[in-house]
């Protein structure tokens, strides 16, 4: 299953490439009810597009939620300042463990605000920026009224007329299987089809499936994250299934699940079990306009996939 993935985050490129129409409502929407204190996360990357665009109240929306996490970070900061002093006054009398631990997890603690502090009004690009994982938003192309949209989405699919516990039933549902799709997903398949954009996406795996080897005699199991990258490298159009769900009192929810598949040999060599479907260009329209009456043809369209060579390496 794709653990994470490196998105394309600017939505000029999605109106260039495709003649998409960006769905601001739907962004101002999203950007709103996070910064009345919903629980929202996006790649820090689509936000500086809106920022840099000059995107009016998208904009306004998102410089008040960044004033309000500086100013509840600004608080942490200070209390765990205080926390380290009163640590270091009592080591000066006494080496305790417990002072010890305590201006450990302060440092710690200051440390990892002052980088998100930073990272808060930082300006210049960084590749983290890009990356979302599953519960993140992220932008999904699909088609409304005939003409392709864009419009942010939940990187875990809520099928329509399901509860929202579902949510913590199926964690695994920001992947959908291609031999489940005429199963668990057959709400959604041949009906709410989707794009999504990346340029690399992020695997667990286990080391010694990495290295290629069985575990060595009382050695435990150890997970890293490959990137894999396409050669030749370009922007890779993943197939999605999504879905609008509402139950008539909670805000409308948009969410999506990236299709997966059997991997290729290299992905396989690499220690995993799963592969991300692109689609090829000249498909996307057929695949954005899907007949229910003929899965047939979208199955065959996910068969005629983009196959790119995926290099892979130790996620930084």
């Amino acid at each position: 299953m794709c653990y994470s993935a490196q998105l394309v985050a600017d939505y000029r490129k999605y109106v260039r490439a495709f003649g998409a129409r960006i769905d601001f409502d739907e962004f101002a929407r999203l950007f709103m009810a996070r910064a009345d204190g919903a629980r929202i996360k996006l790649p820090k990357a689509i936000e500086d597009e809106f920022v840099t665009g000059g995107e009016g109240d998208v904009a306004d929306l998102i410089g008040r939620f960044r004033a309000g996490q500086a100013t509840t970070l600004e608080q942490t900061l200070f209390a765990q300042r205080e926390r380290l002093a009163k640590a270091d006054r009592a080591l000066q009398l006494k080496v305790t463990k417990a002072a010890s631990e305590s201006k450990r997890i302060a440092t710690d603690k200051i440390d990892h605000t002052m980088r998100k502090l930073e990272d808060l009004w930082r300006t210049t690009w960084k590749r983290r920026d890009s990356r979302f994982f599953p519960g993140d938003y992220a932008p999904v192309i699909v088609v409304e009224d005939g003409q392709k949209v864009v419009k942010p989405m939940r990187y875990q699919c809520r099928i329509a007329g399901k509860p929202a516990s579902y949510d913590t039933r199926f964690p695994g549902t920001y992947n959908s299987r291609r031999d489940s799709l005429d199963g668990f997903w057959r709400p959604l398949f041949g009906y709410t089809h989707g794009i999504l954009i990346v340029d690399a996406f992020y695997e667990n795996v286990k080391r010694h499936r990495l290295e290629g080897r069985t575990l060595r005699e009382g050695e435990e199991e150890e997970n890293v994250v490959i990137e894999f990258n396409p050669n030749p490298q370009h922007p890779m159009l993943v197939a999605c299934l999504w879905s609008r769900w509402t139950n008539g009192k909670d805000p409308d929810l948009l969410s999506f699940a990236a299709i997966t598949d059997e991997p290729p040999d290299e992905v396989v060599a690499a220690g995993h079990d799963r592969c991300i479907v692109p689609i090829k260009p000249e498909n996307v329209d057929a695949w954005l306009n899907p007949d229910p009456q003929n899965l047939a043809f979208q199955y065959a369209l996910l068969d005629d996939r983009d196959r790119p060579y995926y290099e892979h390496k130790l996620a930084a």
